[in-house]
């Protein structure tokens, strides 16, 4: 299976100028509208109650990339695949996952808080990730990173794309509280339906390569997404938090934003479309909503458990 694998090392997929401009615009519209539902209050309440958000914290940015490593160690799979894995890891979590919180009947007030803290942290801690376990992948694997790591460039991404949004859209809130109360929800569906847009985009212009490869990838995205939601669970249940906040911090963990590690990856400065990194990450992005909405109804149904 390694050696299939391997195929997709010499893989370029790629945008036109526009469709990367159109992509980053994206995204930094999806940011706005998860930071207007953001409040300073939600940060403050982290500091009078932490417990929780910590873990959270701990799951996403120390647990996840660890335990994802140890994962490739496991399976060895091509370079770029490895690759796309840990960027994946290294992301904070996805716009989607306010909405399946509720939807699971957890703590929707400390997945807001997460989400801010998340994207905020994300700045510093992907690129911090992503070199730290390409760094120890390099040194533990017989295969060589088929890419130079910029960081600078990364984080130079990140603050354009998850900083200067979330900013903005923190200050608009704030400033314009009335308009934002009209415009949250409709800018909140109009984000997921652009996420799943520019998944559907990067399948479709290059849908030859995802037809012929994509089935290789499947299975360890399976496996990944598995782990990333049973880290938020089993972390959760590990320091007796409540129910609600182990639903929680199960999907928190589980819900990654690979449409930012898209962003990354298709950056001509950074990996320029390389064909492992960006299966995974086009492929997370479509079954980590699947997973995510499958378990916030299977939790629907059950009733949220009371500290005994």
């Amino acid at each position: 299976m390694r050696e299939s694998l391997e195929v997709l090392d010499t893989i370029r997929l790629n945008f036109n100028p526009e469709g990367l401009m159109l992509l980053n615009i994206s995204l930094a519209f999806i940011m706005f509208g998860v930071a207007l539902g953001l409040r300073v209050e939600n940060f403050k309440r982290v500091v009078k109650n932490p417990k929780s958000t910590v873990v959270g914290v701990m799951a996403q940015f120390v647990i996840m990339p660890a335990l994802t490593f140890l994962l490739i160690l496991l399976i060895r799979p091509s370079a770029s695949v490895a690759m796309g894995m840990i960027l994946v890891a290294a992301c904070p979590g996805g716009n989607v996952s306010n909405f399946i919180t509720s939807l699971a009947k957890g703590n929707v007030e400390l997945s807001v808080s997460l989400t801010g803290i998340a994207d905020l942290s994300a700045i510093v801690m992907t690129p911090f990730n992503f070199a730290l376990w390409a760094s120890l992948y390099n040194l533990t694997s017989d295969k060589v990173i088929p890419i130079q790591i910029d960081l600078f460039e990364m984080f130079k991404t990140m603050l354009l794309l998850l900083a200067l949004p979330v900013t903005v859209g923190m200050l608009f809130a704030y400033y314009f509280p009335k308009i934002t109360q009209k415009i949250f929800n409709p800018i909140k569906i109009t984000s997921i339906l652009i996420f799943i847009g520019y998944i559907a985009a990067a399948l479709g212009l290059n849908f030859d390569h995802f037809l012929n490869y994509i089935y290789l990838v499947v299975w360890i995205v399976l496996i990944h997404n598995t782990l990333a939601f049973g880290t938020g669970y089993l972390m959760a249940r590990a320091f007796k938090l409540p129910d609600k906040d182990v639903r929680t911090l199960t999907i928190e963990t589980g819900i990654q934003n690979s449409g930012l590690g898209l962003v990354l990856i298709f950056n001509p400065n950074l990996f320029n479309g390389l064909g492992g990194m960006a299966f995974i990450a086009a492929w997370w992005g479509v079954w980590h909503i699947i997973a995510g909405l499958t378990l916030g109804f299977l939790w629907k149904g059950k009733q949220v458990k009371s500290l005994a």
